[in-house]
């Protein structure tokens, strides 16, 4: 249920062997990404439990279950802009309704990130998948 986007991310991470290397790697994702209005930086948007400023501006093409997920993303911390990059590999262009299945963790398990990451990064980790999951979940229910 990936996209084609993480399958890319999983199968560069199968070539870099070293995880400081797969660190860059998604740091240089966080920077490919593009800028988030500074405008959507509210209150409304940020996402809580992260030990950096995260924001998420959820997309919505549609209605309902099949409506299609996107979002903004952006963060003061390189390597969590990176994560909100993977995440949107992950995720951007499913439907709702698959967005809800995706088992976030276990995609990201795949590449290794819950063994390299501290435990503040991991719980803010889970805070973004938790506030998509969360979108899209009330997305599917109107």
């Amino acid at each position: 249920m990936a996209t084609q986007a993480f399958e890319d991310i999983a199968e560069t991470f199968e070539f870099l062997d070293d995880w400081e290397d797969r660190y860059r790697h998604v740091i240089e994702l966080g920077r490919a990404m593009p800028q988030m209005d500074a405008a959507l930086k509210t209150p409304a948007t940020k996402v809580e439990g992260c030990a950096s400023q995260v924001w998420i501006q959820p997309i919505l093409d549609g209605e309902g279950p099949q409506a299609r997920f996107d979002f903004y993303g952006d963060s003061d911390a390189m390597i969590v802009r990176g994560l909100i990059a993977v995440l949107h590999a992950l995720y951007a262009g499913q439907s709702i309704s698959d967005v809800t299945r995706i088992d976030a963790m276990a995609e990201l398990a795949r590449l290794g990130l819950d063994e390299h990451l501290s435990s503040q990064r991991s719980n803010g980790l889970r805070a973004m998948v938790a506030r998509i999951q969360s979108v899209a979940a009330q997305a599917a229910a109107s």
